[in-house]
């Protein structure tokens, strides 16, 4: 059974949460709408980003689009630059790093990251995102890009699926800007935006032919959706490359209940009314369905075909309500010869390795662990990983 700790703060989470699904409920339809969105709620605790090195990992925020509040957090290990060439970087007077041009630098794979959250809350930047991004940052050597979607129902399905795949889309102009940089081509490139910005940590470090998704809860959904879309897109999103997928505890549901939606619909944090409000605010009016394909991952007709898929970890919960979905997506995906091993946690609850009260845990330590000793043979680099 999970420790009193965690279910004393279940009950405190629940009621919150509760209280908020409750009252996005009640607002009526006229002030929901909101096209530029929104990334967090008032309640949320912000972690401030820091472009210098603490704790092993640089942060940074930025806007990935002008005409939406879609954001993103950079988390920059320091093994980019811990190497056999220190000189290879330089500290600007606001105490960032930058990377110094013209000098060869390690190359990271780049790991999109979708929070939790039930689509209505969370956030990129939040306490708990900011702890859990770091560790996944140190623990893989990866460049973490943690994305800010937009919530419901201030934005409707698709919106935070289509900021997601938008995110992978940027990824691959900012590889293509960086080549062009290199070759004394930047100042010619022009968007809808204006001129080109090449972000100068992904141009120096990020690896985006080694890109892994991975989605926590809600986010998980996110990332299994971004995942499908990049299998459809193929050689359009070169030099972009989903070499795997980590989906832990997905929000998945669908219309005739399993055994564990049965069983633990009463459960610790999310339970299955809290879902299926979120699910509410979430999906347009006219489309609700338990069945839609952004909730149940089963349903038939959903293209690419499962063999197409990446790699795909998935981790689940001993007293999560929603498992046993997730193990069915992860078996169907083994039945086609997808590498797609499933971690099973006991005695653990939803999002047990992502809360900000339950990072510290052994568990949720081990959880990160294990991850990351499954993902690092997917991300590994056999040739040379300086370049420049």
């Amino acid at each position: 059974m999970p420790s009193l700790m965690v279910k004393l703060y279940s009950v405190i989470f629940k009621y919150q949460q509760k209280h908020l699904l409750q009252g996005l409920i009640e607002t009526p339809e006229s002030n929901k709408s909101n096209p530029f969105g929104i990334t967090s709620r008032p309640h949320e605790s912000i972690a401030a980003s820091n472009p210098s090195f603490t704790d092993g990992v640089a942060t940074k925020d930025i806007r990935a689009n002008p005409y939406s509040s879609l954001s993103l957090r950079i988390f920059l290990p320091d093994t980019a630059v811990t190497s056999s060439l220190p000189s290879s970087y330089q500290i600007l007077n606001y105490g960032g790093y930058s990377p110094v041009e013209g000098r060869s630098h390690r190359k990271l794979p780049v790991m999109l990251q979708f929070h939790g959250g039930g689509f209505v809350s969370g956030s990129n930047e939040s306490v708990g995102n900011d702890t859990f991004c770091r560790r996944i940052a140190k623990l893989c050597d990866v460049i973490v890009v943690a994305v800010g979607y937009r919530l419901a129902p201030e934005t409707k399905y698709p919106g935070a699926f289509e900021d997601g795949f938008k995110v992978l889309n940027w990824l691959a102009k900012q590889s293509n800007l960086a080549v062009c940089g290199r070759l004394g081509a930047q100042n010619h490139i022009f968007d809808s935006f204006g001129a080109s910005m090449v972000e100068p940590w992904l141009a120096a470090h990020g690896d985006t032919s080694r890109c892994v998704l991975l989605g926590v809860s809600s986010g998980a959904n996110i990332a299994d959706y971004v995942a499908r879309k990049a299998v459809e897109a193929g050689k359009r999103l070169d030099p972009v490359k989903v070499v795997a997928q980590i989906l832990m505890f997905p929000f998945f549901i669908g219309r005739t209940p399993t055994h564990s939606e049965i069983k633990l619909a009463s459960t610790y944090f999310y339970d299955k009314t809290m879902c299926k409000l979120a699910w509410k605010l979430f999906l347009p009016k006219e489309e609700f369905n338990l069945d839609h394909p952004a909730a149940n991952p089963l349903v038939a007709g959903k293209q690419p075909p499962l063999k197409c898929m990446p790699p795909t970890i998935t981790v689940v919960a001993e007293h999560d309500f929603m498992r046993d979905r997730a193990i069915a997506y992860s078996e169907e995906l083994r039945k086609v010869n997808v590498d797609a091993p499933l971690l099973d946690y006991k005695d653990a609850v939803h999002e047990f390795a992502t809360l900000d009260v339950l990072l510290q845990t052994p568990q949720a330590q081990a959880c990160a662990e294990d991850v990351s000793i499954w993902v690092k043979k997917y991300i590994s680099l056999r040739g040379h990983e300086f370049s420049y």
